[in-house]
């Protein structure tokens, strides 16, 4: 198939190179088209494709590269294949930087709408989408149908054998196949329905239980005079649902049936009316957010475009990730108009509320199988819900979403087990999760893990707190107040608290303060609010033998920051041992990795500040075997290592 020209609203420019994984893996430079290298190479290539304008981090281009056992030489490998990308791609835009770059999160590729057909296809089904909902059927076919021409089959297909471009492949198809329903639903409205019989059917046999496409197939058929062919589809349909997971169609798959045995050829959507306006129970924002505007930005184009079903936005206790996601839910009425929720799935406690009891919320909020959600609300730890009630809200659960856009923000989310079963099989609702850890169990979901607060941004938010005028009188001062706070939202906001009480302190006081080690996590307290406790809690989420190592790693150096060699040293035990035990914590929200390597051994890893204090508080609590407050908060921090850090 010949690929239509892919432009950024004007003409691009000569010699540019255009990347396309809407099918094979292609590169074309005024129309030739590029060796791309060995199967290694493509697959990096692939992988920096598929997140673009993203960090990617090492982890996962290794993953990609070699999923089972990576070589020692697996990062420097890398970077030669990264160097090769970056010959490939040529210099910046305009003479501007580099086009791969590496930063504390991983690589990053840099790349226009124009160069890449996946970013031109997200822009095209953004506009049709946009198009629709003003009511402009014809544009939002013809828009809709513009960026399915770029889809040239299965995304990646030459390279699906590694497991984690598999991943990104699938994720990017599901994106093809929402916007071919929303395709071919605008052409049935319009009364073109025959224009999609065809592609219908193929996607149908290839994807035989999304049951939107099905529905679409059954109207096309059914508008084009053959009944009695979409009374099958939906018999083989039904038979299919009950061989293969033992469920039935949804109420409104059932319900489009009944009425095409009851009408003529007027279509109808499968989706349900809306009997009232939807319901919003977010909690109030608070008046002090601010910064995070990338973050906030990326939430709203991903949410608000529909291409993406479930979010989670990740970092350490008092990152603000319940903040940027409430704010996000705030600003996402028009796309959700079924209702945006905030449902907390830790309890006040930090201990994670049952499952049974969040489906009895979710039940109550959406109005679905009030009888079981009624029987859930009562249950605990020591008195269980039954499993049939628990299968039937999950299911009723499972329905409402797909019959309605309605936008879920679990907040805190202790596990991946936690929340599994919640999220949505299909349709148009979202799901917006916030977790401490980065849950790497929940696959696919598009990731958003929140860093430390950028010096203005954090200062910004101190500002407001105690003033403009007052920063203006010390900035030197406030600047090391909030370096001292590691950058930590949560705790440049008790600082701001405090010094909003205490206006006679001058703000360089304060700054030795929160300098002292010994003093600073006792200052950060106000009123109910402490980060002691905060951090404790994340403290509590770790394994004995994660905490052992994150205690060890934070004593390693004043600021937090070690190589593998010394955390190999400060672990007594092998490279590979060590490497698991920092990316695990990595991957618990622990642990940054905020510089970039020149070799595997030369990458520089960090404990948060506030949490390296923290960490040691409880090193030298176990040391002592002392109890109290500190002593309480984690397990047997001089425990000895896990088996799995044993030397060697």
């Amino acid at each position: 198939m010949n690929r239509p020209p892919v432009l950024t609203g004007a003409a691009a420019a000569s010699g540019a190179v255009h990347f396309s994984l809407l099918g094979p893996l292609t590169a074309r430079r005024d129309g030739r088209e590029l060796p791309l290298g060995p199967r290694k190479q493509r697959l990096v290539l692939a992988t920096l494709l598929a997140r673009p304008n993203t960090a990617v981090p090492v982890d996962v281009l290794t993953d990609a590269v070699w999923p089972d056992d990576p070589p020692r030489t697996a990062r420097k490998n890398l970077q030669v294949y990264v160097s090769a990308a970056r010959a490939l791609l040529g210099p910046g835009r305009d003479g501007g930087p580099e086009r791969v770059v590496h930063g504390c999160g991983g690589y990053l590729l840099r790349i226009a709408e124009g160069e890449l057909d996946t970013l031109r296809f997200g822009s095209l089904a953004r506009a049709g989408r946009a198009a629709a909902e003003r009511g402009d059927l014809p544009g939002a076919a013809r828009l809709l149908r513009e960026a399915l021409d770029l889809w040239e089959g299965p995304p990646l297909n030459d390279l699906r054998d590694s497991s984690g471009v598999a991943d990104e492949a699938d994720r990017l198809e599901a994106r093809c196949l929402t916007v071919y329903e929303d395709w071919a639903e605008a052409e049935i409205e319009l009364g073109r329905a025959a224009v999609a019989v065809d592609g219908l059917r193929d996607l149908v046999e290839r994807h035989p239980l999304r049951e939107r496409l099905r529905a679409a197939w059954m109207n096309s058929l059914h508008q084009s005079g053959r009944q009695a062919e979409a009374l099958a589809v939906y018999d083989d349909y039904r038979q299919l649902m009950a061989r293969e997971l033992g469920l039935e169609p949804s109420p409104a798959m059932a319900a489009l049936y009944r009425s095409m045995l009851g009408r003529g050829r007027e279509v109808r959507r499968p989706s349900a009316p809306r009997e009232t306006p939807g319901r919003v129970t977010l909690p109030a924002g608070t008046g002090a957010f601010t910064g995070r505007r990338e973050e906030l930005r990326g939430l709203l184009d991903v949410l608000g475009g529909g291409e993406e079903r479930v979010v989670v936005v990740s970092g350490p206790g008092g990152a603000g990730k319940s903040a940027l996601a409430v704010r996000a839910a705030q600003l996402l009425a028009d796309p959700f108009p079924d209702g945006r929720v905030h449902v907390r799935v830790r309890g006040e406690d930090g201990t994670a509320r049952g499952r049974a009891e969040v489906l009895a919320e979710l039940g109550r909020w959406c109005g679905v199988a009030g009888a079981q959600a009624e029987a859930l609300s009562g249950t605990s730890a020591e008195v269980p819900a039954s499993a049939g009630a628990l299968a039937v809200l999950a299911e009723a659960w499972q329905e409402w979403q797909a019959r309605h856009r309605a936008l879920v923000v679990l907040d805190d989310v202790p596990d991946e087990a936690s929340v599994r079963g919640l999220l949505p099989r299909y349709g148009k609702c979202a799901v917006l999760v916030t977790a401490r850890g980065q849950l790497p169990g929940l696959a696919p979901v598009h990731r958003i893990a929140l860093p430390p607060l950028a010096d203005g941004e954090a200062l910004e938010l101190l500002g407001k707190l105690i003033g403009a005028g007052r920063l203006r009188t010390d900035p030197a001062a406030a600047l090391r107040i909030v370096r001292a706070c590691g950058g930590l939202p949560l705790a440049v906001e008790v600082s701001g608290m405090r010094l909003a009480v205490l206006r006679h302190l001058p703000l360089a006081e304060y700054a030795d303060r929160l300098d002292d080690p010994s003093a600073a996590l006792d200052e950060l307290v106000a009123g109910d609010v402490s980060v002691r406790h905060r951090i404790a809690s994340g403290w509590r989420d770790l394994a004995d033998g994660d905490r052992w190592v994150l205690g060890r790693l934070a004593g390693l150096t004043d600021d937090g920051c070690f190589t593998l060699d010394r955390a190999t040293v400060a672990l007594g035990c092998g490279e590979r041992a060590a490497i698991r035990a920092v990316e695990a914590l990595i991957d618990a929200g622990a642990v940054t990795s905020p510089a970039g390597e020149v070799t595997a051994h030369a990458a520089l890893y960090e404990v948060p500040r506030l949490l390296c204090l923290f960490a040691r508080e409880q090193e030298a609590a176990g040391e002592q075997g002392g109890a109290g407050e500190q002593g309480a908060t984690g397990g047997r921090t001089g425990a000895p290592a896990a088996p799995a850090l044993s030397p060697g």
